[in-house]
């Protein structure tokens, strides 16, 4: 009894034994389909493929500058400022062509003498500005076209007097508002401050920078005038480089226009 029972004891553990040689001998391909229906399971992750973007050219806003300074067209006070003065000088309200003619005929005198003085070129626009469409005496008396008062004339070399004035000379009032407004840069170290200065007067330009602790032209309070001549001068420089864009028809041939370019 006891040999046969030893017997079906080993007959059953060869059994448990092949039994377990033939789990561990599945083909390769059954193991792997468990973890294929497990992903299956899984939410699937998007895959990343790379996209051919074109980029388009961004357009910045365009710079206003006078003398080589930026105006600050982001604060709202300023570039309302400049707007008027743009619509001011546009075909819509000018009607003519006579600033685009004057510039023709002065700038190739003007512009040489600026440079021999080191005054930014901008400068050659004030006489636009100051003289507009003549050349007569103001209601105060200045004259020519940088409209020099007599005094000041004198100061700066012209003669004024005896039959003789010389504020109506091109070349010489051009030498001489370069000498008077070097002066005005060297006082005030600024350029635009030099051009509102020529428009106001050095003593009420600095009593103006005192009494508000500012030599920001752009954030001064100024008198009307002299609060907006740099805006006009800018925007005088626009509609003579950039007529069409302000409603005026180039009437010269290109090869004429060099001259104000």
């Amino acid at each position: 009894m006891t040999k046969k029972h030893l017997i079906t004891c080993s007959v059953m553990a060869v059994l448990v034994i092949i039994s377990t040689l033939n789990i561990c001998s599945v083909p390769a391909g059954a193991i792997a389909a468990k973890p294929v229906k497990e992903q299956a399971e899984k939410p699937s992750v998007p895959v990343f493929t790379p996209q051919k973007f074109e980029f388009k050219k961004s357009v910045a806003p365009e710079e206003y500058s006078f003398a080589n300074e930026t105006l600050p067209t982001n604060d709202a006070y300023v570039k309302h400022k400049l707007q008027r003065s743009l619509q001011k000088h546009d075909f819509k309200n000018v009607g003519s062509n006579i600033l685009q003619r004057k510039a023709i005929q002065l700038f190739p005198i003007i512009e040489p003498i600026l440079k021999a003085y080191g005054i930014p070129d901008d400068f050659k626009y004030m006489p636009l500005v100051e003289s507009g469409f003549g050349e007569g005496a103001s209601s105060k008396g200045a004259k020519g076209l940088w409209q020099f008062m007599p005094g000041t004339a004198r100061t700066y070399g012209l003669k004024v007097g005896n039959g003789i004035d010389e504020r109506m000379s091109v070349r010489k009032s051009t030498m001489a508002a370069c000498r008077y407004i070097r002066s005005l840069y060297t006082e005030f170290n600024s350029w635009t401050l030099a051009a509102a200065a020529y428009n106001n007067g050095e003593i009420k330009l600095e009593h103006a920078i005192n009494h508000q602790s500012e030599d920001n032209y752009f954030l001064m309070h100024l008198n009307s005038e002299t609060g907006a001549y740099v805006y006009n001068l800018v925007a005088m420089k626009q509609i003579i480089s950039k007529p069409e864009k302000y409603g005026f028809r180039p009437y010269l041939k290109p090869a004429e226009l060099i001259a104000f370019n």
